[in-house]
């Protein structure tokens, strides 16, 4: 047993399971709970809890209103997961293996939105005056730090082969 643990596999695997049951988590606590009813909620003077629905990608790009359109976003997050997923279980390190299922668990968060609903919930908004960023959720996030550990881990890796 204590062999699985030592698997940087394992620590991706918990990293994902983490990252999805958070992000629903946090989402089924948004809608039923904090927004019920629908509202603005400032939190800090550059940060509010808004209830917004992307029906695209990052950021609202590749917008789909068809239910076509839906189903081609949800078909390549399941391509890009299966291959993230296919690499995580090859990761050489513990810091890549969590990386990268930060990121395969906040695309299933996403996809299983999509599925449902037809759009991923979002509800962070950071701003600052007129300026904001767009409103985005914990599964974002987690493939935000995802993508930041697979870089960190690389940068590692170049430094240790450089040594």
């Amino acid at each position: 047993m204590r062999g699985a643990f030592s698997r940087p596999s394992f620590w991706g695997c918990v990293a994902m399971t983490g990252a999805f049951f958070l992000d629903q988590l946090s989402k089924w606590l948004i809608m039923n709970v904090v927004m019920d009813p629908p509202r603005t909620i400032t939190l800090a003077p550059f940060w509010d809890l808004v209830l917004a629905f992307n029906r695209g990608v990052s950021f609202s790009l590749f917008r789909q209103d068809t239910q076509m359109g839906v189903w081609i976003l949800c078909g390549v997050s399941v391509v890009i997961s299966l291959f993230l997923l296919f690499w995580l279980f090859k990761a050489p390190t513990k810091l890549l293996a969590i990386g990268l299922g930060l990121m395969v668990g906040g695309a299933l968060g996403n996809l299983l939105d999509r599925l449902q609903l037809g759009a991923v919930i979002d509800f962070l908004f950071f701003h600052w005056h007129q300026y904001g960023f767009p409103a985005f959720n914990l599964a974002d996030s987690a493939i935000t730090i995802g993508v930041g550990f697979i870089l960190l881990d690389n940068f590692l890796a170049s430094r240790r082969s450089s040594e």
